[in-house]
């Protein structure tokens, strides 16, 4: 396989992946031409090289910067615009892994402590039921905060070092 044909299949994968991230597929590949490009690259040649629209680009290239994902570059002695993303798998992960949590996690905790506080008598089955697998989903959904948080605080080694530990 020649380097344009690993590129673009790689550009496609990484869009399929980035749909279950839970990003549009755009924006996942995107990511994926920043990720393979030694150099950060303008808005032309992302829309060149993708084959999208200049407002497409745009907003794609601003939405990944919202995730941390994709930084702007200025080169002395130009007005154009550079983008470049971080090739650090490990950054990546963290990166995804703090958005989701922020965009995902985070408000379904919020919820959850606050339906944990509903009232009602505690002889009456749906009540219980209903106290019963709330307080069973938060406990869930706090140990897999705790769990991204030490993710987010780790250095990649110990992390997979650990884990690896638990799996055995």
């Amino acid at each position: 396989m020649e380097l344009a044909e690993g590129k673009e299949k790689f550009i496609e994968a990484w869009g399929k992946l980035g749909s279950e991230w839970g990003i549009n597929r755009t924006m996942a590949q995107v990511h994926a031409l920043l990720l393979i490009s030694p150099e950060a690259l303008t808005t032309e040649e992302i829309m060149a090289e993708l084959s999208i629209s200049r407002g497409n680009a745009n907003m794609t290239v601003r939405d990944l910067m919202d995730w941390g994902l994709v930084e702007k570059q200025h080169k002395t002695g130009e007005r154009k615009e550079y983008f470049y993303a971080e090739k650090d798998t490990w950054v990546i992960a963290r990166q995804v892994a703090k958005e989701r949590k922020k965009r995902e996690l985070d408000p379904v905790l919020k919820i959850l402590n606050q339906l944990s506080e509903v009232t009602g008598d505690a002889k009456d089955p749906a009540y219980k039921t209903f106290k019963t697998s709330v307080a069973n989903i938060n406990k869930l959904a706090n140990n897999v905060n705790k769990t991204l948080e030490t993710m987010l605080k780790a250095e990649e080694n110990w992390f997979f070092g650990t884990v690896m530990k638990i799996l055995k």
